[in-house]
């Protein structure tokens, strides 16, 4: 088997008491194809978080090294005093550290390493596996090294575009953008019009199903299923509607993370029709109807057009890709902005306004860096519901 050439340590260390009973966690992941190769949960016993966070640390290292001692390795950490001591911006004072430190230093001479601080909440694996140790007061490696990469990660590149017909000169901040669509309301079951305006239900009984199936999912991302490979989501942006705020606030409790509502990612306005079904516009108002379909600057009687409405949702994009770089971000809103970020991610015209199937609570990934290159990993997919 040829051995990974480019290696991530995912580290977290805690303290129950601070000092207290603590423990450590470590994950090694090949970042050429975002699998986790290797995980490292360790009881220590009584120590401060500190200790905790250097012996994490020290054990990600030999577990990295014990799979290439070649590799080049990218340390991810949440403290920013261990970042910043290894990678000798400051220095190391506490007694207890100089000799922790002094050892990961000695493990680190003369190895490709790269130290990068993280916020709290993109270090999901390592705590959990930190606060495993903690709770089962034992030690416990898993190696995944040698079981067959699923054929989504093939070809995945945890950095960068994997396409390698990508372009090279790629520097934005990669965004992973988790793209759900509401669950589903009356009106959606009754296949009536719904945009901005109008009526402003919530979720149907059906539908808080769907939104509680979908949270169950996204819990999943950067963790364990199809999309283990991805780093888990940090953060939830929803349109203000009922009916995405109902959706997001359930996937909100699942995954103990707060919402940012942003209007600009609100869906498409119908103006007049909306409340209607479609037959019922074709009946009412034939001529606009027919000047609308496949129309980019044509709008509802007292709608937006589509031109004004891209726009807007490629604002709220990038307002998004700004605020939320380096980050997996769940964005909770509609049929139509969904396919706007498709449009996007695709450099696509008008028709990626009609052509993909949003369904409700389904789950669309793409990977954003800024608007420089993009990345489609799935569209539409519904498996979990």
């Amino acid at each position: 088997m040829k051995l990974p050439q480019n290696l991530i340590i995912e580290a977290d260390g805690g303290s129950r008491g601070n000092p207290g009973p603590a423990g450590s966690g470590a994950a090694v992941i090949d970042a050429d194809t975002g699998e986790v190769v290797l995980e490292i949960a360790r009881f220590i016993g009584v120590a401060t978080n500190n200790v905790a966070e250097y012996l994490a640390l020290k054990a990600g290292l030999e577990g990295a090294l014990s799979i290439n001692a070649e590799a080049r390795i990218l340390v991810r950490m949440d403290s920013k005093l261990v970042i910043e001591q290894m990678a000798g911006r400051w220095k190391i004072k506490h007694p207890d550290m100089i000799q922790l430190g002094a050892e990961v230093q000695q493990l680190a001479r003369g190895r490709q390493i790269r130290w990068q601080w993280i916020p709290r909440e993109e270090n999901s694996r390592a705590d959990a596996l930190a606060n495993k140790a903690m709770d089962e007061r034992i030690d416990s490696d898993r190696s995944l090294q040698d079981s067959t990469p699923r054929a989504s990660t093939v070809e995945f590149d945890q950095l960068l575009p994997s396409s390698v017909r990508a372009p090279g000169s790629v520097t934005d901040e990669l965004t992973t953008v988790i793209l759900v669509r509401h669950g589903r309301t009356h009106l959606t079951e009754s296949k009536r019009i719904s945009g901005s305006g109008g009526q402003n239900p919530g979720l149907s009984e059906a539908g808080r199903a769907d939104a509680h199936n979908v949270a169950k999912a996204l819990a999943e991302i950067g963790n364990s299923g199809q999309w283990a490979h991805l780093a888990p989501v940090s953060a939830i942006v929803s349109s203000p509607i009922q009916r995405t705020v109902d959706t997001a606030n359930i996937i909100s409790n699942t995954l103990s993370l707060g919402i940012e509502l942003m209007p600009e990612i609100a869906e498409v306005s119908f103006g007049d029709w909306d409340g209607h079904t479609a037959d019922e516009v074709k009946v009412k108002w034939p001529d606009q109807f027919e000047a609308w379909r496949g129309a980019w600057d044509v709008a509802p009687p007292n709608g937006e057009s589509l031109s004004t409405f891209d726009e807007r949702v490629q604002d709220g994009r990038r307002q998004i890709l700004g605020k939320m770089a380096s980050k997996t971000v769940v964005v909770v809103s509609h049929v139509m902005p969904i396919r706007g970020f498709i449009r996007a991610g695709l450099n696509a015209g008008a028709e990626a306004y009609w052509r993909p199937q949003i369904s409700p609570c389904s789950i669309t990934i793409i990977r954003f860096w800024g608007d420089q290159a993009a990345e489609i990993v799935a569209l539409n997919s519904t498996s979990h519901l």
